[in-house]
């Protein structure tokens, strides 16, 4: 703490306050962050001078448009792969299955980052690989968090195509597993992309709270037994949460 300066990291702890709270009166800042009266009231006059901080007619502080024009830098500058890799990497050595990481183009999910399986029967998956939003688990884990209106329309214009014998071909046990899928926070399939194969997914979540990606675990059928789904669920859902922080995502206390 010696090597920083003061000002700054009181300064920091005041801006922290705005992460739980959108409005602040003076005497509710002196309050939270223990800061004595006077130092609080330098500072809140630099960081509104600065932009960082907003000031409305009732006396209430907020976070200034500064820190929108950062936000806006802060997503479009963030390298998708590079976050999400470190707990892939942590999940293929814990498991060594395939672990995948998709987004949503369109209609469609592509395959953005994978790592392959240890095992000795391997999936043919490369990036780039493109698959449709309803099969698969990693694309319908992407599918069901997408919002209302969107995913209404999706559902009303496709087709539901067999890829494989366990494809998901009926809109009504679509609506079923993309039910089951917002309830649990995850998704499994069996033999949907291709036959005996099976797979977890996740959603991965961004600032704003929006779906922006997925991560699967992904293998041969015959691994994917209810005694190995009581792991792969629960890590494949750490990892998720991992970049979805990461991304700036705040779950809902």
């Amino acid at each position: 703490m010696q090597s920083k300066n003061k000002t700054v990291v009181r300064s920091m702890e005041i801006l922290n306050l705005f992460i739980n709270h959108a409005k602040l009166t003076f005497n509710e800042i002196i309050e939270l962050s223990g800061i004595p009266k006077t130092s609080v009231y330098r500072m809140l006059q630099s960081l509104e001078e600065m932009g960082l901080l907003d000031k409305d007619e009732n006396g209430k502080y907020s976070l200034g448009i500064l820190f929108l024009r950062f936000g806006h830098l802060v997503s479009e500058r963030i390298d998708l792969r590079q976050v999400a890799l470190p707990a892939m990497e942590k999940l293929h050595q814990e498991l060594g299955e395939a672990i995948n990481l998709i987004i949503r183009d369109g209609d469609e999910a592509v395959y953005i980052e994978k790592l392959q399986s240890i095992q000795p029967v391997r999936l043919y998956t490369t990036i780039g690989r493109r698959t449709p939003l309803y099969a698969g688990a990693c694309a319908r884990a992407i599918l069901s968090f997408l919002p209302p209106t969107e995913r209404e329309d999706y559902l009303k214009r496709v087709e539901l195509t067999a890829y494989a014998k366990g494809t998901i071909t009926s809109e009504e046990a679509l609506r079923h597993s993309i039910s089951e899928t917002r309830n649990k926070g995850y998704t499994v399939s069996f033999s949907e992309l291709e036959d005996f194969t099976a797979a977890v997914g996740v959603p991965i979540f961004n600032h704003l709270g929006e779906v922006v990606a997925a991560i699967s675990i992904a293998g041969i059928e015959t691994n994917y037994a209810e005694e190995h789904l009581a792991v792969f669920i629960p890590k494949a859902k750490e990892a998720a949460l991992d970049i979805s922080l990461k991304l700036g995502y705040r779950p809902e206390v």
